[in-house]
């Protein structure tokens, strides 16, 4: 029964639209990186998509549910990462929390 429970709960994602000021997307993208490092609990994988010669990004965070990903960032190290990433953005990025109804993987396609 544990199984069957466990396949009815989904994934939710975090996601953050934003853009950075010329030339500082590299930097964003180093501090993005040390963040998703502090993670624990709950937390599924990360994704840093970036718009082709552009300094537009979309980060998407997966957790394993919104306490999780609401826990996770409640530590002095992450908090501390966030301000200094601050001022990279051109203004404060669009951010969004999603349920994942769907995950195909390229293995699943095949069977």
């Amino acid at each position: 029964m544990t199984e069957f429970l466990d396949f009815l709960k989904h994934k939710f994602a975090y996601v953050a639209i934003g853009e950075f000021k010329p030339n500082k997307f590299e930097e964003a993208q180093q501090l993005y990186e040390k963040a998703v490092s502090t993670y624990r609990h709950g937390f599924k994988g990360a994704y840093l998509l970036r718009e082709p010669g552009t300094d537009k990004g979309i980060a998407i965070i997966f957790w394993e549910s919104r306490e999780d990903m609401e826990a996770n960032e409640h530590n002095e190290v992450y908090e501390t990462i966030l301000k200094e990433m601050a001022h990279l953005f051109t203004k404060a990025p669009t951010t969004s929390f999603y349920e994942l109804c769907s995950e195909i993987h390229q293995d699943q396609e095949q069977e």
